[in-house]
């Protein structure tokens, strides 16, 4: 139920209940008005009715010891006490005063009906206006609470996409109320995420740049050394620690807002053929399957990028054997291995976490450049665990895609 309904109701629910607490205030204090004038004029007319007995000439309404006294006022009576009594029983209902004179019982009656449906008649004009009431009050509660859910969820949308990481979106300030509050202290924290993130990719971004000229020169000397296990494991080291550098540099600037795409129209399996090939660096296991080839207007090195790394990523997270599928606008990258892990599924790609240590090196930046490539390119990433087991990619380029007619097979071992 969502809080417009919630609100609507709430107000709805409280003006019926208002209308109906009123209705009976109102009721019973008509009824006892009523019972209080005629039970002063009955009263009246009895002292009347005593005096005219008195004096010989009874009325035509006077009753002497009348047979259907009711019993309560036949016992107020017979103690010596005048009373009036309202008799429900009859399909009439019946106003009854009486009082004993001597031996005598001196009592008179009159019809209540028009009482009666003077309180039925308030009472359905007090439903009605009642309803009527509750409906207005249903109506505006609504608009009230469209009105208010309309900004909650400008407000959401707006707090959605600086979750989603444009930390350029702010939330609209209009009036001075609770959410308006919530809006300002929203953008506040927006700001100071903003900036904090911004000091850390500068920092990030200068601690690479400044490495990268030093790690250049440690990995032309290690090319001079001599040959031998020792100069391997050097010149290993160096050529890593080089990609590393240049894979954090490739992070900050994609961080960035100044990324532009470089589109060209080009055969989709041909340049994913060209990328499992990259990111495979001529490892055994690793198969490309064209189901149904496309052309697509892309940035193919962004694209090759992706690719690469899923495929990187797959061997080296993962295990062999690696298909790469081609599906029209579509590739997906499948793994043998036990699968991403569930931090990696719920939260995306973290950049300097690899989720998976114990099967080989890394910062985890492979997985995080990939999805940065995707989203300056306008395609989308996600991740998964087929149930027959592994892990999976899917690149999804269809927004750029144009049919083709070519399908075909080739393996990378």
């Amino acid at each position: 139920m969502g809080l417009r309904t919630k609100i609507g109701l709430a107000i709805a629910g409280t003006a019926a209940l208002v209308s109906v607490v009123m209705g009976l205030l109102v009721h019973h204090r008509t009824v006892e008005a009523q019972y209080a004038g005629a039970r002063s004029q009955i009263g009246d007319r009895l002292q009347t009715a005593v005096q005219d007995h008195a004096a010989g000439v009874d009325g035509d309404r006077t009753l002497i010891d009348p047979v259907d006294l009711p019993g309560p006022l036949a016992g107020a009576v017979a103690n010596g006490r005048w009373g009036v009594y309202l008799d429900r029983t009859g399909r009439i209902p019946q106003l009854w005063a009486a009082t004993k004179y001597g031996k005598e019982v001196i009592a008179l009656k009159r019809p209540y009906d028009r009482e009666a449906d003077t309180v039925r008649d308030l009472d359905r004009v007090l439903w009605i206006s009642g309803g009527f009431g509750t409906a207005l009050a249903c109506v505006a509660g609504l608009l009230v609470a469209t009105r208010l859910g309309r900004r909650l969820r400008a407000k959401a949308g707006a707090a959605q996409r600086i979750a989603e990481g444009d930390l350029t979106a702010r939330l609209p300030l209009r009036g001075n109320d609770e959410i308006t509050r919530l809006a300002s202290a929203v953008n506040t924290m927006a700001d100071a995420l903003a900036a904090r993130l911004q000091a850390e990719r500068e920092v990030t971004a200068n601690i690479a740049h400044e490495l990268r000229t030093p790690v250049a020169g440690m990995v032309t000397v290690a090319g001079l050394l001599p040959p031998g296990r020792p100069s391997e494991l050097v010149r290993e080291s160096a050529g890593r620690l080089r990609e590393l550098v240049d894979d954090v540099i490739e992070v900050a600037r994609l961080d960035g807002a100044g990324e532009q795409v470089a589109a060209e129209e080009c055969g989709l399996a041909a340049l994913v053929r060209r990328s499992a090939a990259a990111g495979a660096a001529g490892a055994d296991g690793v198969t490309v399957s064209v189901v149904r080839d496309v052309e697509v207007v892309t940035d193919p090195r962004r694209v090759e990028r992706i690719v690469a790394n899923l495929v990187s990523n797959a061997l080296r997270h993962g295990a062999a054997p690696v298909t790469v599928e081609v599906d029209g606008g579509v590739v997906r990258v499948r793994d043998s291995g036990s699968g991403f892990p569930e931090s990696l599924l719920s939260g995306g790609p973290q950049r300097f976490r690899s989720g998976c240590g114990e099967k080989g090196v890394g910062l985890g930046l492979g997985l995080t450049i990939a999805q940065g490539q995707a989203r300056v390119l306008g395609a989308g990433l996600r991740f998964g665990n087929p149930a027959e087991g592994g892990a999976e990619a899917v690149l999804d380029m269809r927004s750029a895609a144009k049919e083709g007619s070519r399908a075909g097979y080739r393996s990378f071992s």
